[in-house]
């Protein structure tokens, strides 16, 4: 049976989340994690796309992305780069992700906004906290929203999210910090609450998404 053909727009960004096979740890130690970013840069340097969060936990990662090439292809070079170096490194043999990813839009600014946020507070929502402060994570995109010093991914875009913060937040990338601090967020509720996609939302979300450019 054909696969399924997943929904892409090029306008959009989209929630994607990779889980290691039966949930086991495919990302065990630092430089496991360090390899996934290596494939996050080398298929941007093959298929250029846009993160506003990341985060890599030890048996799945969560990425929320636009891009203007199909999300398949880069996902599939994402996780063939990084299942090569796994089997090499573990002598490893047979797949290592439970299936396909997972990618949903995240259709409206409120909806970038909470999913971001759901994303950057992933360390700190575990049965036992990796870190006690978010920023101290090194495997997500919070810190270079917590320091604005600190010199991004190129893949990594900090200057869009911030837009979408509600009253009586400043649009700055401190106020959003306060806010993954303050709001835990319900996936299932961010999705039941996103309006019903249209062209003309993906259309006026992309405009402020590129006047915030």
């Amino acid at each position: 049976m054909a696969r399924r053909t997943r929904y892409w727009n090029p306008y959009g960004y989209f929630h994607v989340t990779m889980r290691g096979n039966n949930r086991q740890a495919i990302f065990q130690t630092d430089e496991d994690k360090w390899n996934l970013m290596r494939a996050f840069e080398y298929a941007y340097d093959k298929y250029s796309y846009n993160v506003v969060a990341y985060c890599i936990m030890s048996n799945h990662y969560h990425l929320l992305i636009q891009s203007e090439v199909e999300l398949s292809k880069i996902m599939a070079c994402i996780n063939r780069r990084y299942s090569d170096y796994y089997a090499k490194r573990y002598d490893h043999v047979g797949r290592i992700y439970e299936k396909r990813y997972f990618s949903k839009l995240a259709n409206g600014p409120r909806a970038i906004l909470d999913i971001s946020s759901y994303i950057h507070r992933n360390p700190i929502e575990t049965t036992v906290q990796k870190v006690n402060s978010l920023e101290d994570y090194p495997h997500s995109s919070f810190s270079y929203y917590a320091d604005a010093k600190k010199e991004p991914p190129r893949f990594l875009h900090t200057d869009l999210v911030r837009t979408f913060l509600p009253k009586p937040f400043d649009t700055t990338n401190k106020a959003y910090y306060l806010y993954c601090l303050a709001y835990k967020q319900d996936l299932e509720t961010v999705y039941e609450k996103m309006p019903v996609e249209n062209v003309s939302v993906l259309f006026s979300m992309f405009d402020v998404i590129n006047s915030a450019e």
